[in-house]
């Protein structure tokens, strides 16, 4: 839900560039910035520590947050030694999308047909389903399973380090000064998180080096123009639900009385994957 209380959908109705703090509605009117950086809303899916994959539903209609599931199971991270669960608090940037059908020059692979996903690495353990404003710092290229993975670099506007750290040319070195081992950290996970399920382990583009702000919000901007061209209907998005209520000008906007109708009307779990008896499999909007 919005400021207003309406149900909106975390994938389309929330902004990618954040709002000042005096304007706190979704989405917010104004752009924020530091000096003369913009900052971006961050949608929190898993917050550090924990192992539940929760995710942007981005097949259910106005996309809720809600546990993944796979093979009637609900899917959780294993702990890779020595890291207990998600090592950030980890999410997405709303208003992005990484196009499946779009090779990437750079990785020479596909979108992986979500939002593109940030790792907030700031002191703050935030919950699932908030919305944090976040300072972009850089990006990971991973190669998952043959998809481009962009992941985000970022730290929240309030970390006390906020000011400190600004993704220095070229490989972000400041990170690595005021959070050592941080990002080696982050290699490992992510080469290594799917190998307890049996799987290969992961690779990257650029040889696993991070790459700087700049590099970053150009991939960020191009993420956002995949999405535009998505929720105008000017791309087929396949099974993506593009459902919402805030875009002007999309073909997919619906009312705010078609949208509250879809929340109540939403069985227990709306997943394709029969659920066995003593799975819970729940939604949550955020507020």
């Amino acid at each position: 839900e919005n400021a207003d209380g309406k149900y909106i959908s975390p994938f389309h109705d929330i902004p990618l560039f954040a709002g000042s703090k005096e304007d706190k509605e979704i989405p917010a009117k104004r752009l924020k910035t530091t000096g003369s950086k913009v900052l971006f809303n961050m949608v929190v899916e898993m917050p550090r520590w924990t192992n539940a994959k929760m995710e942007i539903a981005t097949e259910e209609p106005l996309n809720p947050i809600k546990h993944d599931v796979k093979k009637g199971k609900l899917r959780y991270v294993a702990n890779i030694f020595p890291h207990k669960g998600y090592i950030w608090n980890y999410g997405a940037l709303p208003q992005t999308w990484e196009d499946p059908s779009h090779t990437d020059n750079i990785t020479g692979c596909c979108g992986d047909n979500d939002p593109i996903d940030v790792c907030e690495i700031g002191s703050k353990i935030h919950s699932s389903g908030e919305i944090v404003q976040v300072k972009v710092l850089g990006v990971l290229g991973l190669v998952d399973e043959g998809e481009t993975d962009w992941k985000v670099i970022a730290i929240s506007a309030d970390d006390p380090e906020a000011q400190k750290i600004h993704g220095k040319y070229p490989y972000i070195d400041d990170v690595k000064k005021h959070k050592p081992g941080y990002l080696e950290a982050t290699i490992d996970w992510f080469q290594l998180y799917k190998v307890p399920d049996g799987k290969p382990e992961n690779h990257f583009a650029f040889n696993g080096e991070f790459k700087n702000k700049d590099f970053a919000v150009e991939i960020i901007k191009s993420t956002h123009e995949n999405w535009k061209a998505l929720l105008h209907k000017k791309v087929d998005g396949g099974s993506i639900k593009c459902t919402n209520v805030l875009v002007s000008g999309s073909p997919f906007c619906c009312s705010e009385e078609d949208a509250r109708s879809i929340v109540q009307s939403a069985p227990a779990f709306m997943n394709g994957d029969s659920v066995s008896p003593e799975v819970d499999s729940w939604y949550f909007f955020p507020k």
